[in-house]
């Protein structure tokens, strides 16, 4: 599938601008680049111009996927991705008006991310064998990943000089390559502590190179190889239910919001720039609540 040269050329200095601008990442490109193709190839189908479309052949053209099997929240994503081109075309004064101005977006759920028990946390930071060296790794990733909430892009690539574990911060390179200092927790501090003194050093063949989680090579462990890592530990810790590689970091905002953690705090510790993203664990919380009302409450 591909665009016309004129179009791809629109596209192209879209997502320029979005990067110079706004930082956007590669993968966010990526898929504005996806949605933008994907809807330049129907116009030319439907003998439709990217710059000035109708609106009926966007409704049109949502129904087709629909249709093919495509759920409402790709629609509502793909809409999401086309609105800010035309924003943006608006802007450069490329039309004259926004084409799908008078569009609105498919209403969507918000799905509950999927979390943790903290008994269930509890194991599974206890299913490294500390008896060996990627044993005390994989125990200090996965104190961080809980006790900070990062990103498990984030926590693979963390250097050496990122710590500061007489503050107990760490400093995340996030989204947009913004940094941020986040608090580690006495629990994180001591076993990231713990695994320097005795396993980050037989691990590597260089100490002196930076990566702070060594895979093979001497560079920072790959997302997929700790993400296979974390699998093997939820088994031998009797964890069944599906996880995700985000799995930790919800279950660190889920379970600071039980505590009484207020919602802004929590969105800067995980690095959202719009509080609506971090409003979703309000939902997951209110969830929980209602299960334990459910269960021990008299008249539940």
């Amino acid at each position: 599938m591909t665009a016309k040269p004129d179009d791809q050329a629109l596209i192209d200095a879209f997502l320029d601008g979005l990067w110079l601008e706004q930082g956007v990442s590669d993968n966010t490109l990526a898929a504005y680049r996806r949605d933008l193709v994907a809807w330049s190839a129907w116009l030319v189908e439907q003998d439709g111009t990217l710059l000035a479309p109708a609106p009926e052949l966007l409704t049109a053209w949502l129904e087709a996927r629909r249709e093919a099997g495509y759920q409402l929240r790709s629609n509502a994503r793909l809409l999401s991705s086309l609105r800010r081109f035309y924003r943006w075309a608006l802007a450069e004064q490329r039309i004259d008006r926004d084409p799908l101005a008078e569009v609105r977006l498919p209403r969507v759920r918000p799905s509950l991310p999927e979390t943790l028990e903290e008994a269930e946390v509890e194991r599974l930071l206890e299913a490294p064998d500390l008896d060996t060296d990627l044993g005390m790794r994989d125990r200090a990733m996965l104190e961080v990943l809980y006790g900070a909430g990062l990103r498990v892009s984030e926590l693979v690539g963390l250097t050496t000089d990122a710590l500061n574990l007489r503050q107990g911060v760490v400093r995340v390179r996030g989204k947009g390559d913004k940094d941020r200092l986040v608090p580690l927790g006495e629990e994180a501090v001591d076993w990231v502590s713990r695994y320097l003194r005795t396993s980050r050093g037989a691990l590597m063949h260089d100490i002196t190179r930076p990566a702070l989680f060594p895979g093979r090579g001497d560079t920072c462990l790959t997302r997929q190889a700790f993400w296979h890592r974390i699998k093997a530990h939820a088994r031998a810790a009797g964890i069944d239910r599906p996880l995700s590689p985000h799995t930790l970091r919800h279950a660190f905002a889920t379970h600071l919001l039980n505590h009484g953690a207020n919602l802004r705090v929590v969105q800067l510790l995980l690095g959202h720039s719009d509080l609506s993203t971090t409003q979703i664990y309000t939902h997951v919380a209110q969830v929980r609540l209602e299960a334990l009302h459910a269960d021990h409450h008299p008249r539940g």
